[in-house]
Order: C-alpha cells, then sequence, then structure tokens
C-alpha cells in the first residue's frame, strides 16, 4: 500500500506558515515529513506541516529527528512493531572506545557442535542475525551473550535457539533465543551501507578463532566487490574464522554490514554483507521461513493442487 493511502488529512491550517524548527519524521521507502508534531498518539503522529496537517500512523515511521538537535534520528523501539532499528540519514561519528562499549552487549557468540562464529541481536526479543554458513546442517545451536553486570561482563549460554529464516544465496540466517528466563537484550541499530563512502572508517566485533570479543578496526577498500556474481564490501580490518555472522559497524555505530568471509592468503582483506541485503531479508522473513522438511532449502513449498477426475464421455 502506498504511503499517500496511509497519510490522512487532518485539518487545513493558514498557507505560508513556516517553523524555525521543525521534526523530520523518517519513513519507510526512505521517504521523510518535516514539520512540527503537534500530538504524538499511541497508533498515530500529527504533524503540522505549514500549511496543512497530516495524521501519520506510527506503523509507517521508522525513525525521528527532533528539532533543535543535530543527533543521528531517534529510531523507533521494536515496542511500537517494528522488527529490528533502522537508520537511514547520516549520524555523528564517535570513537570506537565508546561505541564498544554501548554496543558490545549486542554481539554474541554462535556455537555449534562443528564450530562458532559471530552474531548481534536485531531487538530485545532475542532475535539475531549470523551467517547461513555458521549453522549449515546444524541441528543444535546455542548463542553466548555477555552482559555488563556491577562493571564486569558475565556470559551467559543460551541453548534453547530456534532457526527462523535461512537465505543460503546471502549467506544470512535469522535465529531466536526461545530459553523461557531469557532477559531483554541489547540490540543494534542498522545503518545504510549506501550512505558509506570508500575510505570510510569501519569496525568489526566478533569472536575470531574463538576470541571472544574481538574489535578490529580499519576502513571500507571499496563498496563493491565482485565475488561469485554478489557484491560485497571489501574491508581492511582483521576479518578471521569465528567472525563469521558478526557486525561490521560505522563509526557512528551503524551496522552497515555482516562480515561473512576473507582472503586466506593476504592481510586486510575482508569482506561484509551489506546490510540492504540485511533489511530486504529480515522485510520478507516470511519468505525464507526455515522449513524442518527441508532444512537446507530456504523457500516452503505448497502442496500442489489435487487432480480432478476426468468425467467419462457418455456411451454412444
Amino acid at each position: 500500500m502506498s504511503l499517500k493511502k496511509h497519510l490522512a488529512f487532518a485539518a487545513l491550517l493558514g498557507c505560508g506558515a513556516q517553523f524555525a524548527l521543525a521534526d523530520t519524521l523518517q519513513l519507510k521507502d526512505t521517504a521523510a515529513v518535516t514539520g512540527k508534531i503537534l500530538e504524538e498518539k499511541s497508533d498515530a503522529f500529527v504533524v503540522d506541516l505549514g500549511y496543512t496537517v497530516l495524521v501519520i500512523p506510527r506503523s509507517a515511521v521508522t525513525g525521528i529527528t527532533r528539532s533543535g538537535t543535530t543527533a543521528a534520528a531517534t529510531t523507533l523501539p521494536s515496542a511500537l512493531g517494528q522488527f529490528y532499528a533502522a537508520d537511514t540519514r547520516p549520524a555523528a561519528a564517535r570513537d570506537v572506545s565508546s561505541l564498544v562499549k554501548q554496543i558490545g552487549e549486542a554481539v554474541v557468540q554462535v556455537r555449534t557442535p562443528e564450530g562458532l562464529g559471530s552474531g548481534f541481536f536485531l531487538n530485545e526479543d532475542g532475535y539475531l542475525i549470523t551467517n547461513f554458513h555458521v549453522i549449515e546442517g546444524e541441528t543444535e545451536i546455542s548463542v553466548e551473550v555477555y552482559q555488563q553486570k556491577d562493571g564486569q561482563l558475565d556470559r551467559e549460554t543460551y541453548k534453547q535457539v530456534k532457526i527462523i529464516a535461512i537465505n543460503k544465496f546471502h549467506d544470512l540466517a535469522l535465529l531466536h533465543i526461545e530459553d523461557k528466563n531469557a532477559p531483554k537484550f541489547k540490540s543494534v541499530t542498522l545503518g545504510s551501507s549506501d550512505a558509506l563512502n570508500v575510505g570510510d572508517g569501519v569496525f568489526a566485533i566478533g569472536s575470531p578463532l574463538g576470541l571472544e570479543r574481538t574489535v578490529t578496526q580499519g576502513i571500507l577498500s571499496t563498496k563493491t566487490r565482485q565475488l561469485e556474481g554478489e557484491l560485497y564490501l571489501q574491508t581492511s580490518a582483521q576479518i578471521n574464522p569465528g567472525n563469521s555472522g558478526g557486525p561490521l559497524f560505522n563509526l557512528a555505530g551503524e551496522v552497515v554490514g555482516v562480515t561473512n568471509m576473507k582472503i586466506t592468503f593476504g592481510e586486510g582483506l575482508g569482506f561484509a554483507i551489506p546490510v540492504e541485503l540485511v533489511k530486504s531479508f529480515l522485510d520478507h522473513r516470511d519468505a525464507f521461513a526455515y522449513s524442518t522438511d527441508n532444512p537446507n532449502n530456504p523457500f516452503r513449498y505448497l502442496e500442489p493442487p489435487s487432480r480432478t477426475k476426468a468425467k467419462a464421455p457418455d456411451a454412444k
């Protein structure tokens, strides 16, 4: 349904009214509305545009930049119906040390009987992204989470992990921690790899060779490295086995890619799946729902229609 069908006219005001300060509501499909937020309801925002007032459903809004602020847009939480937090607007860069303290708890280690990889939480309800190749062919999956308590990191292992969706062609998997006593988890914000420039600083957090919570920093070497028919982000940040499925962040602390491979005979040649592909996978996760009947295929097939018996012609 188009955005125009979502927006309802509430009233008409005098034309030509201008605001020295204005709020910006980031909408789905990269659209935006700028005006003065008059009221925030449980299901909608009332926005004065100066010449008219719009009522915008919360479900159509992905983030808000308040008037008088220069910070990045405030992303609406998953409690308002958003499965993941996303921000397509440029955000202010910060130092990596403070960012790691803020978002490090959202990065996890994904373990299977055959090996390990990394992952990161999309929302507080325990949904996380990793690589498909990390969990491919596995039935026993556990997730190790690191949480700050009393100034120290506590390690907690969750073994009730369900595969929700997989896309083996883009090497992505969506998992969910289903332990009944699991707390609310720290999560990340998805940024935009399209907004990156070659040479921009990036950093990765993961478990290379099992060394959990390892941080490596580098730059974006290229945005369009073609490998086996797919386009990847190439980075000089060190990526090693065990980083697979972990996040690649920009210097605003937003995920811009999912690390998944490196060139083994070189250094500083790591690759990540662009976050735009991750968003597409999540937005269409029902189409990639995991099926235990055919666990190696990301697609579900409906039963074919039953054939109707042909009626015999009348005998003459």
